[in-house]
């Protein structure tokens, strides 16, 4: 008799953003004559830039070729792509990495659940709260944890509250733990962690034994200068730290599909006799058996990114976005709606006026004002009475969506 995996059954009852999807599809069927404003899930609408395109296209008449054709690629990605983002996005941070240390994939999102691979089940997992749901959802589906309780939180994961109160910056948990997701600047929250709290989560994982899950996904729209772009701007973290890196966000790639995961050669971990082992070479053994690469046009586009051209394009498109959060936190905030993050993210993350549940708000929101945006408890328990607007609309749809919501919920 075949059986299923049981563990998917502990899930909550639909991940977060295909609920929100339901709600806002039965919404406009029944009113198809409005318009509804979409700045929920974190999608990018902007288009692809023209160095990017013209390398994508490159990369298509390439396949087209019988001198220029590539049939299957490296699965760690190929050296050519590793070393641009090496000297491009990490060298100026003064950070040096070896090309055997970059695995180029499919995107940070199936990276940072594929990674549990490599770890044995029986390691502690601390998550932030409220957090990117997949970290939560893959440890539920890998078997780590056992049933959710009345608050949410799963038995065998330990849960960091972030709220208003402490900065949404997590306590070092009280018990220990081997596993450590900490995603900067934030999902959610659009906060970020300065210099002196990633040492001390660095030291905290060096004392402990622990390794971190850096999820470095929004990096590129940091613009406070004394912001660290990677866990490795920080001493010792080559020792205990795994760092994601996306071109969704950055780069428009979110249809495209491409990212990055960096694991340092010196980072190891124990069997249970006792003997250290490479990561680097787990994730390597990993990825060659489970993955096979990524399309060469996909990285002739991505490596275009980071070409003179194509960043300054891209940085144009990250710009307009960041516009965009500004003009979301500073109106919501003029009309005395209290907001979080959008200086160094494309996330917003405010109060829900009145002291209104998540999804009350969520639904309000939509049937008042046609704005869609993403319920804070989606998000976990500590994200209930907040609610996340993203920075990715077009700049009209963001301007009137402002208009609407200050309109309902102005001073």
């Amino acid at each position: 008799m075949v059986k299923v995996n049981e563990h998917y059954l502990k899930l909550k009852a639909g991940y977060l953003f295909p609920e929100i999807g339901r709600r806002v599809k039965a919404y406009s069927e029944s009113h198809p004559d409005i318009k509804v404003i979409r700045l929920g899930i974190g999608d990018v609408t902007r288009p692809l830039v023209p160095a990017v395109i013209e390398a994508f296209h490159q990369g298509v008449d390439d396949m087209a070729n019988g001198e220029t054709f590539h049939g299957y690629g490296p699965e760690q990605g190929y050296e050519w792509l590793a070393k641009v983002v090496i000297d491009k996005a990490y060298k100026p941070l003064g950070v040096e990495l070896k090309a055997s240390e970059v695995f180029i994939s499919d995107g940070s999102k199936c990276d940072t659940s594929n990674i549990l691979d490599i770890f044995g089940l029986d390691n502690r997992v601390a998550i932030c709260d409220p957090v990117y749901p997949v970290y939560n959802d893959t440890n539920v589906m890998l078997g780590r944890t056992g049933e959710v309780d009345a608050r949410g939180y799963y038995s065998g994961l330990v849960y960091l509250p972030c709220v208003a109160e402490n900065n949404f910056t997590p306590a070092f948990p009280e018990e220990p733990v081997d596993l450590i997701y900490l995603c900067y600047p934030n999902n959610p929250t659009g906060t970020v962690a300065s210099r002196e709290q990633l040492q001390g989560w660095v030291d905290y994982a060096l004392a402990n034994d622990a390794v971190i899950l850096f999820d470095a996904a929004y990096e590129a729209f940091i613009t406070e200068p004394d912001i660290p772009h990677s866990i490795y701007e920080i001493p010792g973290a080559r020792k205990c730290a795994i760092e994601f890196r996306s071109f969704s966000k950055t780069a428009g790639f979110t249809g495209v599909r491409c990212g990055l995961t960096v694991i340092p050669e010196e980072l190891t971990a124990k069997t249970a006799s006792g003997e250290r082992i490479k990561l680097n070479a787990l994730w390597n053994r990993r990825q060659t058996t489970k993955f096979n690469g990524v399309s060469f046009p996909v990285q002739k586009a991505a490596a275009a990114v980071y070409s003179d051209e194509g960043w300054a394009q891209v940085q144009g498109v990250i710009d307009y976005y960041m516009e965009n959060a500004r003009i979301i936190r500073e109106g919501l905030g003029q009309a005395g709606i209290t907001c979080f993050g959008g200086v160094s993210a494309p996330y917003i993350w405010l109060k829900t006026p009145q002291g209104m549940a998540s999804w009350d708000f969520f639904d309000k929101l939509l049937n008042e004002c046609h704005v869609v945006g993403t319920p804070g408890s989606g998000f976990g328990p500590s994200g209930e009475g907040y609610f996340r607007l993203s920075a990715f609309g077009g700049r009209e749809n963001v301007q009137e969506a402002v208009k609407r919501i200050c309109g309902k919920w102005g001073k």
